[in-house]
């Protein structure tokens, strides 16, 4: 009965992995280039002929049309995470009649799309075609005004622009920063933190969500979160009292630790903590292992 119900249970998974193959085969012929020119309307003599399968012909292009839609999608939310487009600024009385050049900027963060930043640019200087940032809704953490005069200087003797340079550095920054949360979010999880809490709340149910790989140094971890706005400093609290502040590099490299507790700081958390770490990355891993 043994060796019949391992039987059973090898053919299902083969059968899985059959229709796993099938599928991704179906998907690659008919986003081929190839494929839609056989299956188009028979003006070629590399067309399927007129005949009785005009329907089967018309819901395959109809598959191939949404399989190549949703390739041109993949493609474009992994390739162009900046792009600019043309907009019109409605206000009757604004500069250049009101047009407006957008800078979109695409960020994925923890294996999801966010929501798109957009900077939008006129140009105000009379007789200049040099650009100036008009609005935008970037995070105020964010040092766009220092970018932009640094990039779009006005125009001032030679000053010359550098669109190009502005929104991929611009771009950098804003990674940057949501990878400095994305890892404040992974500590919190690795710690058995979960989502931020209340101290009393979080004190009340210490032995239970903690666990064991919180113990660092005699005690436990109570919080973890960001000190500033710009996430490069993260506050970390003990369940003893002490408490800590990491400052992260631009890239999630550590930068400094320092623990203080009733006794002035305590070296040993600090080591109990890092280890041999230079990344958060590293200090997650210590956390999850344990």
């Amino acid at each position: 009965m043994a060796s019949l119900d391992d039987e059973i249970e090898n053919l299902q998974a083969r059968v899985s992995t059959l229709k796993s193959q099938l599928q991704i085969q179906t998907s690659t012929l008919l986003a081929a280039p190839s494929t839609r020119k056989l299956l188009s309307p028979p003006s070629s003599a590399l067309s399927l002929p007129a005949d009785d399968n005009t329907p089967l012909r018309q819901k395959l292009l109809a598959r191939s049309g949404i399989q190549h839609a949703h390739n041109q999608q993949c493609l474009y939310r992994a390739c162009a995470g900046l792009t600019l487009f043309r907009a019109h600024d409605p206000d009757p009385s604004a500069v250049d009649g009101g047009a407006i050049l957008g800078l979109r900027i695409e960020v994925v963060s923890r294996a999801k799309f966010l929501r798109p930043y957009y900077v939008l640019l006129n140009r105000p200087y009379p007789g200049s075609g040099h650009l100036r940032v008009h609005r935008h809704t970037i995070p105020a953490c964010i040092p766009l005004a220092g970018l932009a005069v640094r990039w779009l200087p006005p125009p001032k003797g030679e000053a010359k622009q550098d669109l190009a340079r502005f929104a991929r550095v611009l771009r950098l920054e804003v990674v940057r920063y949501h990878h400095r949360l994305g890892a404040v979010a992974d500590l919190r999880k690795a710690a058995g933190l979960g989502r931020k809490k209340s101290r009393a709340a979080a004190e009340a149910e210490e032995q239970d969500v903690l666990g064991a790989r919180a113990e660092l140094a005699g005690g436990k971890l109570v919080d973890i979160t960001p000190a500033d706005a710009e996430a490069k400093q993260i506050s970390v609290e003990w369940a003893d009292g002490r408490a800590g502040r990491l400052v992260m590099g631009d890239d999630g490299e550590i930068v400094k630790l320092v623990v203080v507790g009733e006794g002035g700081r305590d070296r040993e958390a600090v080591r109990e903590l890092l280890g041999e770490a230079t990344t958060i990355e590293d200090v997650v891993r210590r956390l999850t292992s344990g």
